[in-house]
Formats: C-alpha cells, structure tokens, sequence
C-alpha cells in the first residue's frame, strides 16, 4: 500500500532509535530462559532484527528536524553529468523538501524498503551497466505497476473452490486503460501488460517546440472509449510537471476527468509533483522517490541511445 506524505512530526527518522519497549529489558529473565543474541556476548554475535515503520524516503523529505537526518546521502545529479554536492544544493533540497509536505495526499509513496533503495541506486549510478539499468528498472516499474493497480476500485465477489468451498475475495472493476507518454512512457508498457494480459494502451508524443521550448502534443491514441475509463498514465521521470500537464490536457479534451486518472512514476522532484497537482488538484500521482534531482538520463540509458 502506498504511503501519504504526512506530518514530519509523525514520522521517525532513518536514524533514530527504535522504541526500547519492543525489546525486553535483560533484568527481566529468569534462570533457564534462554539468552538473546543481544544480551551480553561481543559485537560480532548475529544481529537483532530492526523494527521499521513503513514510511516516506528519508531522502525525500526531511522528518522531524533537518539536523536529525544530516546523515542521509544527498547524491547530486545534472542532466550533462554528476557534481559535488554543495551548501546552496543543500539549502535548496531542505526548501523543496519543505514544499513536497505541502502537496496533500494525492501525493502517494511506496513505502521504503532496502529492495527498493538499491534499485534507486543503480538507476542512478552513472557506472551501472545498461543490463544491470535495465533489469533494475523493470523490477522498480512492475512495483509501480502493482500498487497502482491497488489503487483501482473493486468490488467484493464469491467464488467456488475445487473442493466446492464459498470463498469471499475481490475483483477488479472493469473500465481500466494504461496511457504512456512516449517515449520513456513506452518502458513502463510491459509492466503493466504482465500484470494485465488484454489492458488496452494509449499513447500520447509530447515534444518541445524547437522556438517556443514549450511542449506540444505531435501525436495521440486512445482507445474510443476512454472517457469511460480509469486512466493509468505512465510518465517514468517528473522533472517540471510540464510533460505531464500537457498530457493530461489532452486527455480532458477527449472526456476524461482528472479524478479518475493514476499517474504512474519512478521519480519525482517536488517542483514536478507540486506542479502537476496545482494545475489537477483531483489526480493521483504514485512514485518511489521525491528529491530534487532527478535520473533525467532515463529514458536514454533505457532504450539504448545515451
């Protein structure tokens, strides 16, 4: 389930403390109990599993005190290369940090987990092989993929087991369609076809304009009925929102309401995110990451033409 961006106050830091009274105290065994690894011994003795509470990345958003997660990496990327991380980067990551609490909870995260912090890191590492970028990729996009998919209505249903047993489970509403804004869009495309075998997609070509910058739609496709849909549209990197914006522009034009459409990412910036919602206060926007600087070499690395 994705996690709403909520209150730094109610959210522990990376680093601080787990609650000790999860953890019995040693003054409170009794002769023949069995002793915990963590009970005397030397510091090599196996290591007690750490209880983490489901949350937004400590990279993303500064919990609590900025101070109180100093320690968290802040990896500095550029479109034209990698530089080193510096005071005014890091005045402006604690102000975009700021913001991102102030976008709402149509902001939704995957909850951070070891797994999904090292598929980050590859995607990011300029040194990363294009198989070893690929392969982390489609695993960080079926993720993706998936809750998106928890994101859509269902309703309750009653089905018949082999052993002739009434089992009460969901289903999926019908009405759902995937929208890729081509053409990093177009990798996330088979993520979504392995979770949903015959989902219909549409596709959007959004360019800038060679005098104005600004983006302008070349192309678009969608199946006839999709301002009857539910709208998963993918969009791998939000880096300022106007990509997206513009996409979603034209799907309003052919009868869709922002309200029912998912917008499906791997990384945001807060700029980006704070755009898309400002402009569509209705619609969803699901990411694993918001920092400042985004993996904006993305789609090149993926398709092969960096």
């Amino acid at each position: 389930m994705a996690t709403e961006l909520r209150s730094p106050d109610s959210m522990p830091c990376h680093n601080q403390q787990v609650n000790s009274a999860s953890i019995p105290s040693p003054e409170t065994l009794r002769p023949g109990d069995p002793t915990p690894d963590y009970v005397g011994g030397n510091s090599t003795s196996k290591a007690k599993p750490t209880l983490l509470t489901s949350h937004a990345h400590s990279s993303v958003l500064g919990e609590g005190s900025p101070q109180a997660c100093s320690s968290a990496s802040l990896s500095q990327e550029h479109n034209h290369g990698s530089g080193n991380y510096d005071a005014s980067a890091g005045d402006s990551f604690l102000r975009d940090s700021q913001l991102s609490w102030q976008i709402g909870a149509q902001l939704k995260l995957l909850p951070m987990n070891e797994q999904i912090r090292e598929l980050q890191t590859i995607i990011r590492d300029k040194t990363a092989s294009r198989g070893d970028f690929m392969f982390s990729a489609d695993r960080l996009i079926r993720l993706v993929v998936e809750e998106g998919l928890n994101q859509l209505p269902y309703k309750e249903c009653t089905v018949t087991t082999p052993t002739g047993y009434k089992y009460e489970g969901v289903k999926f509403e019908k009405g759902n369609c995937g929208v890729s804004i081509m053409r990093s869009g177009e990798a996330m495309e088979q993520g979504l076809r392995d979770c949903c075998r015959s989902i219909r997609i549409g596709k959007i070509l959004i360019q800038s304009d060679e005098e104005t910058q600004r983006a302008k739609v070349y192309y678009a496709k969608f199946p006839p009925d999709i301002y009857r849909r539910k709208v998963l549209l993918m969009y791998p990197i939000l880096s300022t929102g106007n990509t997206v914006i513009e996409a979603v522009k034209v799907l309003i034009e052919h009868g869709v309401q922002p309200s029912v459409i998912i917008l499906l990412s791997l990384f945001s910036t807060p700029h980006g995110a704070k755009s898309i919602i400002q402009e569509f206060p209705d619609i969803t926007i699901l990411t694993t990451e918001v920092h400042p600087v985004a993996p904006t070499h993305f789609g090149q690395k993926y398709f092969g033409t960096d």
